[in-house]
């Protein structure tokens, strides 16, 4: 007879084959997603958002998704909006939050969350309205979470935004112990006709830089990669990060020197509030030509865009002083100027370009809203180009 086949046999291949019933019953928290925990945190929360709504948000206990009221009776629309559009943005942090799980501190990358999205929205000239933030975990750690809130919440209040909202992700599968990620959602308002756009630009315009805070959000894989290919201390305090603070408006003796870890976490400064005052300041005239956040690929990779295909943007690179940590990360990672140039914005966190007329009143007032600001270059024509000589 023919010889027999492991079917006939009696014998299933295993993909057929009866699974056995699990000893114990399988719950979710037991796979590691706590909901208990999970909706508790939320719940601790309201009082953390409720320090920034205004009048524009509608209270929804319980709801899907957040309320937000755009009408002309409201304090928003005092100027009277004839034409006003939203504009939106979506950004995150990046490894800079490696960092944070690192040294345990966790409301100084919330800050950071809120000021990458703001400072990009002021750019087109834009208030921002409200902010969601997006937090993906793989355990729902209440100290860690807390912090990363209340610094989000934090710089909503500080950028006249409310925090609508937001999601916690358990993902137990996706990220490792100590792992997070960060991501932020942010929505504004302006009048069509002043969107800022690239056409405004006019040769001759000048130049203002505004001052960064140190490294900001951008190029924290390198920073990462030399403190620790240089063998560097976080925990350490180095000298040279630590320099005497020149005194003067927008600057303030720190009261204890920073260690390394502190100056790489220090977050990046809020620009929102400063523009959009100066903004509301020109309510006819289009003082301002053109704006810039300075992220990652720095003034060269920013300033650009926000220049017309005929005309170049002549930056001097030694009219503003740089942070001390730019000059520490490339001494111990010995880094090439132009890869400095291309990674980081070594010192100018935000470009705003004015007309020649107005740029003393421009810099006087953004000085007056506590920012350290300095002609760093002018319009010229060109190919939409930015030359840093």
């Amino acid at each position: 007879c023919p010889r027999a086949t492991p079917f006939a046999a009696g014998l299933l291949p295993l993909s057929l084959r009866p699974m056995p019933a699990p000893r114990t019953k399988l719950t979710y928290a037991g796979a590691g997603v706590d909901i208990d925990r999970k909706d508790a945190f939320t719940e601790s929360l309201d009082s953390m958002l409720r320090k920034t709504f205004t009048d524009r948000v509608i209270p929804n206990p319980g709801g899907f998704a957040g309320l937000f009221r755009l009408d002309f009776n409201h304090r928003l629309f005092a100027r009277n909006y004839k034409d006003p559009v939203l504009v939106a943005c979506c950004d995150g942090v990046g490894t800079k939050i490696k960092l944070a799980a690192e040294l345990g501190v966790y409301d100084t990358v919330g800050i950071d969350l809120v000021a990458m999205n703001v400072n990009d929205l002021v750019v087109q000239g834009a208030e921002p309205l409200f902010f969601l933030d997006y937090i993906a975990t793989p355990v729902v750690d209440t100290a860690m979470l807390n912090g990363l809130v209340s610094g989000i919440a934090e710089a909503c209040r500080r950028s006249g935004c409310a925090l609508l909202g937001g999601e916690t992700a358990n993902m137990p599968d996706v990220y490792a112990k100590g792992d997070f990620d960060l991501a932020g959602f942010c929505v504004g308002v302006v009048e069509l006709k002043r969107v800022q756009k690239p056409t405004r630009v006019r040769a001759g315009d000048v130049i203002l830089g505004l001052a960064s805070d140190g490294v900001h959000s951008n190029g924290y894989t390198l920073v990462r990669d030399v403190v620790k290919k240089a063998g560097l201390d976080l925990s350490r305090v180095y000298p040279e990060l630590n320099p005497p603070v020149k005194k003067g408006r927008g600057r303030s003796e720190p009261s204890r020197e920073l260690t390394l870890g502190e100056v790489l976490l220090t977050p990046t400064r809020l620009y929102a509030d400063p523009i959009v005052r100066l903004l509301r300041g020109y309510r006819v005239k289009n003082v301002v030509s053109g704006m810039a956040h300075i992220t990652g690929s720095g003034i060269g990779g920013n300033l650009c865009r926000a220049l017309p295909p005929t005309l170049d943007a002549k930056i001097d690179p030694n009219a503003w002083e740089r942070p001390p940590v730019f000059g520490f990360l490339q001494k111990h990672g010995r880094i090439d100027d132009e890869e400095m140039y291309r990674v980081f914005n070594l010192g100018i966190g935000y470009c705003v370009i004015v007309a020649p007329a107005f740029a003393d009143s421009v810099a006087e007032q953004l000085t007056k809203f506590g920012e350290r600001v300095c002609r760093i270059g002018e319009v010229v024509k060109g190919n939409g180009e930015v030359r840093i000589k």
